[in-house]
């Protein structure tokens, strides 16, 4: 049967989206696999390359609209949704870090601590976690002064400073207290 392990990056963050993974492992796996919060940017930067070059991955995404629009939880799981149509053949089971599953037709399985459990998983936080960086380093460029290339649209003291400033960018997510009490219309 053929597993797809899946996870996000991006719940906490002030700005930017939701981004999920999917993968389905290469035959013989990746060594080295762990939850990506455990790893180090290089070691992970390593893991995505091998992980890209030799197993199946979808990606999927929700947007800032989405989170304001329906909530940080259920745009998770719309990404995870979006993830795993994006694999070019579906799996036979779905493995889901977390406690909660979207609604949908895979067969399915929530792992609390799954990242740190099953391969699959581990490799997905990886692959979720690297791409979503790298869509906030080239927001930074785009919207300089909040520090996105280092803490990744989190409410680091560089970027709350800079949020009293300069005020919310399109990327803010309004919905979330410490943009709303400093929002305006964009």
């Amino acid at each position: 049967m053929i597993v797809a392990g899946v996870d996000e990056a991006g719940r906490g963050p002030l700005a930017g989206p939701v981004v999920a993974a999917a993968v389905i492992l290469c035959e013989g796996g990746i060594v080295g696999l762990d939850d990506s919060k455990k790893l180090s940017a290089k070691r992970r930067a390593e893991l995505e390359a091998q992980i890209l070059a030799r197993c199946v991955v979808g990606i999927g995404m929700a947007s800032v609209g989405e989170i304001d629009a329906i909530n940080n939880l259920q745009a998770s799981l719309v990404a995870m949704t979006r993830a795993v149509e994006a694999l070019p053949h579906a799996p036979g089971h779905v493995l889901v870090d977390g406690n909660r599953l979207p609604r949908w037709r895979y067969s399915a399985e929530a792992v609390i601590g799954g990242d740190a459990l099953h391969p699959c998983i581990s490799a997905a936080s990886i692959i979720a976690k690297e791409h979503r960086d790298r869509i906030m380093v080239a927001a930074d460029s785009d919207y300089p002064g909040y520090g996105w290339a280092s803490n990744k649209g989190y409410g680091a003291a560089t970027h709350m400073a800079a949020l009293r400033e300069l005020g919310p960018t399109p990327l803010h997510r309004r919905s979330f207290a410490p943009v709303a009490q400093h929002f305006f219309d964009l």
